[in-house]
């Protein structure tokens, strides 16, 4: 050859590829397990078609061994047994089998790494062929919605499901993070229908789905639905959380943060990380309104529990929570709000755009900055303008003892307006009175 690059690249090419995290540390080299199954020669060892399929469906079930017989129920365990699985099944069009039961388990952890499966030629090209390709999208679209628009996780689902490949069990795990998706996105209507067939279904996600519906009721700010269905819910639906995000809205901060506490404990007697880490940021954010200094403790541990996660909606939760810590005593809020709305935009998280612009209105309550609170309010208006979240209109005038104008959409209070509208109003009195200590 003229030039030695090309050798060198071949010799240099380790044959066993190493992965010291991986649950199985060694494994042949892609081009050398591409030149073996492809080579035209008939070597002695050679194998048939029928050979690769019967080696495929051997190893296939040894794979569910492995992670149905973890006694650790290790992450790492699950992970590796489904992204194998998943391309065996794939590569060699096996029935998915148990790969539904790890893909359940995987969402129901909260936990939201990427799952590392090449996308093949086929799928790249003209979409899904197989329930396999089916599902490795679904998984992916679900991860990946911590890092896109949720107009592409809307997206990416729909086509999963018009492709129709998807058996029922897991046409109910597509449907119900499509709904939570458009949920995000503001398209109430559509959410709300995906919730209800998921529910209807009575299927694994029967739970969560009915809490998707709570979460829906509280949306529009009928409270007392969202309360009653809430304590019916229990562990599998989030009952805790689900009340927790009731009462920080009516201004009863000690409730919320009880409940979230509640929440919180019960996602760590069951190890779910994800749902642990998730529920701190919510409780960080209602203890920032209540009491700055403790929210200090609070917004460091929901740090360290997202650290290692890929939650962001609980990301901006916590980041939002940060400013409204910061209410009253940082001049440089509004900029560091600006910033957060860019990123915001990007993420499609239509209430993440809500709950900052209503930090915004504490700060300036707080300030008694009359312009700036103006301001806010009309821009807090055209972001609820869809009726969702509506009544963080009414929050704002409760803030700052003004009265609601004519026209303005009523929210059912638990305990009626006058209660809630006295508790936001003793958050920001509180608060000045921190301001004049502080000073």
């Amino acid at each position: 050859m003229d030039q030695d690059a090309p050798a060198l690249r071949l010799t240099e090419r380790p044959f066993i590829r190493e992965s010291a995290s991986g649950v199985w540390p060694f494994h042949v080299h892609d081009l050398i397990r591409a030149a073996i199954r492809n080579a035209d020669d008939g070597s002695d060892d050679r194998w048939s078609e029928q050979d690769w399929q019967r080696a495929a469906q051997r190893v296939f079930h040894a794979l569910e061994s492995q992670w149905r017989q973890d006694p650790r129920r290790d992450r790492a365990v699950l992970v590796g047994c489904l992204q194998q699985g998943l391309l065996l099944a794939r590569d060699f069009h096996l029935d998915l089998e148990w790969l539904a039961d790890a893909a359940f388990q995987c969402v129901g952890d909260s936990v939201w790494e990427p799952l590392a499966i090449p996308a093949a030629d086929d799928v790249a090209s003209g979409g899904p062929q197989t329930a396999a390709d089916a599902l490795v999208e679904t998984l992916s679209a679900i991860a990946r919605r911590q890092h896109e628009h949720r107009e592409r996780t809307a997206g990416r689902l729909s086509a999963v499901l018009a492709s129709g490949l998807l058996p029922d069990d897991l046409v109910e795990l597509a449907t119900y993070y499509l709904a939570k998706a458009q949920r995000d996105l503001g398209l109430t209507d559509a959410s709300r229908r995906g919730m209800e067939r998921v529910a209807s279904a009575e299927g694994r996600l029967a739970s969560a789905a009915r809490r998707g519906l709570a979460h829906l009721s509280r949306l529009s700010g009928d409270f007392p639905t969202a309360v009653e269905a809430g304590g019916r819910l229990g562990w599998e639906g989030r009952h805790h959380r689900v009340l927790g995000d009731v009462w920080w809205v009516q201004g009863d901060m000690e409730r919320a943060v009880a409940a979230y506490l509640a929440a919180r404990r019960e996602a760590e007697e069951h190890s779910v990380v994800g749902e642990t880490a998730m529920v701190q940021a919510h409780l960080a954010f209602a203890v920032s309104f209540s009491d700055p200094l403790r929210a200090d403790d609070e917004l460091d541990l929901a740090d360290r529990l997202l650290s290692h996660l890929s939650l962001r909606s609980s990301e901006m939760t916590a980041r939002i929570a940060v400013l409204v810590r910061d209410a009253g005593f940082a001049a440089d809020l509004p900029d560091r709000a600006a910033v957060l709305l860019a990123e915001v935009g990007v993420s499609g998280i239509s209430y993440a755009a809500a709950r900052l612009q209503l930090a915004l209105c504490f700060h300036h309550a707080v300030l008694d900055a009359q312009d700036d609170l103006a301001t806010a309010i009309t821009r807090l208006r055209e972001l609820t303008q869809s009726g969702d979240y509506a009544y963080y209109v009414e929050i704002a005038h409760f803030m700052a003892c003004l009265p609601l104008p004519e026209h303005t959409a009523r929210a059912r209070w638990i305990g009626g307006e006058r209660q809630t509208r006295e508790r936001w109003r003793h958050l920001v009195e509180t608060r000045r009175i921190h301001l004049a200590t502080a000073r």
